[in-house]
């Protein structure tokens, strides 16, 4: 789960706090983290400010890093009692949808991950926050940005460039918990691909998620509400 505390609704002081709070467990100060782009967009209705610098995100650069080291297929397949093939499971899923329709093989990538189970961070790791990468995700299970960074490596295999996918940490007004989705931008829409749901919908069918910002391979967007 998000390290991301409770949050009211259009509080963009509460909104930088936070951000703040998730930037200074790294160790690294924000120095060099320049805005990439005047041109905000938006996201559940917020207005999304793109930044550089990931590097701060320590969580999400090692994970990236164990990604390219670890999630390579292995295993025999063919002894029963200590199976270690989920990687190759993972990638024979992924090329069995590589011709499907983009929208479809998003669906299909939600589906898959969310039959992963649900295990909290401190269940699996001992700490309350990890992010784990797909072979970690498989074998163990995960909490809620684990099913999206999956979906988001499964997505990038698939041949989605990397602007088009973002993981999204946001609070959840209804449950009022920290809660993580993966992002898609597919033909003028943002698909969102959710562990609690196995239907694919856009953002702007979504009013309960505020988000507080975003990640991908190259930059983050930080969130702040419209003018009202």
């Amino acid at each position: 789960m998000p390290a991301v505390e409770n949050e009211p609704r259009g509080s963009m002081t509460r909104r930088l706090l936070l951000l703040l709070s998730l930037l200074i467990g790294c160790l690294v100060p924000l120095t060099g983290t320049a805005r990439a782009s005047a041109q905000p967009d938006t996201l559940f209705g917020y207005r999304g400010t793109e930044e550089t610098g990931v590097r701060v995100f320590h969580q999400w650069v090692r994970v990236l890093e164990r990604h390219i080291r670890d999630d390579v297929p292995e295993g025999d397949c063919s002894e029963r009692r200590l199976n270690t093939c989920h990687l190759r499971h993972w990638y024979a899923f992924l090329r069995s949808i590589r011709k499907l329709p983009k929208l479809e093989q998003i669906r299909r990538v939600n589906t898959f991950a969310n039959n992963v189970r649900y295990v909290l961070d401190i269940d699996n790791y001992g700490v309350p926050d990890y992010w784990a990468d797909a072979k970690e995700f498989l074998y163990n299970g995960g909490d809620c940005e684990d099913y999206a960074i999956t979906k988001l490596f499964s997505l990038r295999w698939l041949g989605f460039p990397p602007s088009s996918v973002r993981l999204v940490v946001l609070q959840d007004t209804n449950l009022r918990v920290a809660h993580a989705v993966l992002a898609v931008y597919l033909h003028g829409k943002t698909y969102i691909l959710d562990n609690q749901t196995q239907q694919v919908v856009t953002d702007t069918q979504i009013v309960h998620y505020v988000p507080v910002y975003a990640i991908n391979e190259n930059h983050w967007w930080l969130y702040t509400p419209p003018p009202s």
